[in-house]
């Protein structure tokens, strides 16, 4: 889902913004969907002591013995 720009303030515009162009991104939408991941990525680091995958893990098809 496409973010809502009006419904940031100005300092917040211009935060994103200096984050898509740092990090390279095409899109405001991808500048904010990095940011919701980093700090994801960081808060489950901080509660685990470990970096966790925010993606789906496909384990094997093999079943226990």
């Amino acid at each position: 889902m496409p973010l809502n720009e009006s419904m940031l303030s100005d300092d917040e515009r211009q935060m994103i913004e200096a984050v898509r162009q740092r990090e390279g991104l095409d899109t405001i939408d991808q500048a904010f969907e990095w940011l919701v991941k980093s700090g994801l990525r960081n808060g489950a680091k901080r509660i685990t002591g470990r970096g966790r995958a925010l993606y789906a893990i496909k384990g094997k098809k093999s079943q226990c013995a």
